[in-house]
């Protein structure tokens, strides 16, 4: 609903509240409009601006010039509205690097949400660790050295501590609050943190890969925030080939790619850079998370020059590594039979 298109639909009750109408005055707020921003009056003084009649929308809404209001305006999903119900807001706050924001639900758990967008929640957030550690990890012989960028919540190291090959596990996070926040509320995903091959970096991860010394990891997992502001950064053709040098001969990395429905452009972009720049196999998977915009995420996969990567068929399948389909918790989505359907390029 953008202008006066609602106009019409205005509440005419008695004003007993007050809002800043975006030019520095007040206007008054509908009482009824007033409690129907949250769930329960009861937490009303925790309500949210992405929180309106109890639900929860990805970027839900933004003042342009004052005046004109844009709904669900996202530039990675314009167009569309992603909502969930809300039982209870639990935490808000603001880092030096974004606003961080978790919620129980009503039907999947505990939500992450950064800077208005979801991150995670406790029922799906298996598909997207799971695929994003084990389709690299499980297409090379005995990982020993690995680096995560991002993955401050920890479920990428959870996954990754399931293969006892790895001898050193770096993750590099720029925002500490998302750790401590993850470790509080997320304690099934922040349990990667506690494996003592864990090595945290708190900084930028573009800095830290530049003084990486050359050819020192077996693979790098990039779990990155969508691609916008300083994400961007990691999308690009010099992180890429920064990233590069830090792998061995052979060497795997695998890196968020957003959805195929409706990020095409920016995934044939990406696709076209890693070939480029890696010189061995690249590859576009996919997995179902249906709290993430379209219902999918994918991932790029690519490996250095030298011997030859098959990411389709792994060398190196989870269910021959002792103890590693129950290991911290049970795999709840990923195998070695489901990851070939989910290679689209």
């Amino acid at each position: 609903m953008e202008g006066g298109a609602g106009r019409g639909l205005e509440c005419q009750k008695i004003m007993d509240g007050k809002e800043n109408d975006g030019n520095g005055s007040e206007k008054a707020i509908p009482s009824c409009c007033l409690k129907a921003r949250v769930s329960d009056p009861e937490f009303e003084a925790k309500c949210h601006s992405t929180v309106v009649s109890g639900w929860f929308s990805d970027s839900q809404s933004c003042s342009d010039n004052g005046n004109k209001w844009v709904y669900f305006n996202n530039p990675m999903w314009p167009g569309e509205a992603h909502s969930l119900r809300v039982e209870k807001l639990l935490y808000k706050g603001k880092s030096e690097y974004q606003e961080i924001l978790v919620f129980e639900s009503s039907t999947y758990g505990k939500v992450l949400v950064l800077d208005g967008i979801v991150q995670l929640t406790e029922k799906d957030e298996c598909a997207y660790q799971e695929m994003i550690a084990h389709l690299p990890l499980c297409s090379i012989p005995s990982p020993k050295s690995v680096l995560v960028v991002g993955g401050g919540d920890g479920g990428v190291l959870r996954e990754i501590s399931r293969h006892s090959s790895v001898e050193v596990i770096d993750i590099c996070e720029i925002d500490n609050m998302v750790i401590e926040v993850s470790k509080k509320y997320f304690p099934e995903l922040a349990v990667g943190f506690e494996d003592p091959r864990v090595r945290l970096h708190v900084g930028d991860a573009v800095e830290f890969l530049k003084h990486a010394p050359e050819g020192k990891y077996d693979a790098i997992i990039i779990d990155s925030s969508d691609p916008v502001g300083p994400a961007q950064e990691l999308v690009e053709k010099p992180f890429f080939e920064t990233t590069a040098k830090a792998l061995r001969p052979g060497g795997v990395v695998c890196s968020m790619a957003e959805s195929m429905w409706l990020h095409t452009h920016l995934i044939q972009d990406m696709i076209s850079i890693c070939r480029e720049t890696f010189k061995g196999s690249v590859h576009y998977a996919w997995a179902s998370v249906p709290t993430y915009p379209s219902g999918v995420i994918g991932f790029i996969l690519c490996s250095t020059e030298g011997p030859p990567v098959d990411f389709i068929n792994p060398i190196n399948p989870i269910e021959k590594l002792e103890g590693a389909a129950k290991h911290k918790r049970e795999l709840r989505f990923y195998n070695s039979d489901v990851r070939s359907p989910f290679f689209s390029v």
